[in-house]
């Protein structure tokens, strides 16, 4: 069954170039018209370029339609005015691509605070200023679908990327909460984890690596989470043609009787609270209260 996005309007943030660029570029081949945003800064969010114009050049020289947007995403005034530009030129804001982003890696003891505030600004705050601009519409309309990019960084840690990881990290939390309060408006929410050959990514890989993970081999997995039919709570991970979805499980655990419990007996019950037998995903964190709640009723006999 095909794709196909035909009247739908798509924003993709941090488009000019790698990742954004091919989610924005196939969205259009698919039928969407796009918001191609990007600053043009350097992948550290230095620097101006006409990178974002340059995309909509390549998607308007293949027949579709798009305008470009230059705003930053940190900057939440100028992200509400995009997107009422998009809704007042094309009529809604159907899909939500949350994908800028910037490196600013250090070990933890030599990293600035301003590095961890800026990576947090863009990946975090710069995700939450385009969801709230379109949340209203996608609400009033009764469709949306949004994704977030997290990063292995954030799921499992990598060296170095202190901002990073916790920023990909926070992307997932907001994931998990806005799925439970768009449920009703048929509003979709679900997170990319992509290892693609890009700026960000080049000095991290050997050039045969490289040649693999190109950002074509990840954007396939995109269209899935846009699409009419789309996944909800979902973490795909994606890269050289290969994909996976991420799951936070939580095991079934133990309860320990109030007049046992110290520090000594949950060190003594290690094993049985970290077994793997009879683990679940749980759909919202409330589903932990009762669980622990029923565990010491049962446990009081």
């Amino acid at each position: 069954m095909s794709i196909r996005f035909d009247g739908r309007v798509a924003i993709v943030t941090g488009a000019g170039n790698g990742l954004g660029r091919c989610h924005a570029l196939e969205l259009a081949r698919r039928g969407a018209k796009v918001v191609v945003n990007d600053l043009g800064g350097d992948r550290s969010g230095v620097g101006t370029s006409d990178a974002a114009e340059q995309v909509v050049e390549e998607i308007k020289a293949a027949g579709g339609d798009a305008m470009a947007n230059g705003c930053s995403v940190t900057d939440y005034e100028a992200v509400e005015a995009m997107v009422q530009e998009a809704k007042e030129r094309w009529g809604s804001v159907d899909i939500l691509v949350n994908n800028a982003g910037i490196l600013r890696d250090k070990t933890f003891a030599k990293m600035p605070l301003d590095d961890f505030a800026m990576v947090l600004d863009v990946h975090l705050k710069g995700s939450l200023n385009c969801t709230k601009a379109v949340w209203e519409i996608m609400r009033e309309q009764q469709y949306g679908r949004i994704v977030m990019t997290t990063s292995s960084s954030g799921m499992y840690g990598n060296f170095g990327q202190t901002n990073y990881g916790a920023a990909k990290a926070a992307v997932v939390g907001m994931m998990n909460t806005l799925v439970l309060e768009g449920a009703k408006y048929n509003i979709r929410v679900n997170a990319l984890s992509p290892c693609a050959a890009t700026r960000m990514t080049e000095e991290l890989f050997p050039e045969e690596a490289l040649a693999l993970l190109q950002p074509e081999t990840v954007t396939p997995g995109l269209i899935c989470l846009v699409g009419e039919d789309a996944p909800n709570k979902t973490i795909l991970c994606a890269g050289a043609g290969s994909f996976a979805r991420t799951v936070i499980y939580e095991t079934d655990g133990i309860n320990i009787r109030a007049d046992q419990l110290t520090a000594e007996a949950v060190l003594e019950n290690w094993d049985a609270i970290v077994s793997p037998e009879g683990q679940k995903e749980l759909t919202q964190g409330s589903e932990q209260s009762f669980k622990f709640v029923s565990k010491a009723s049962e446990n009081l006999g």
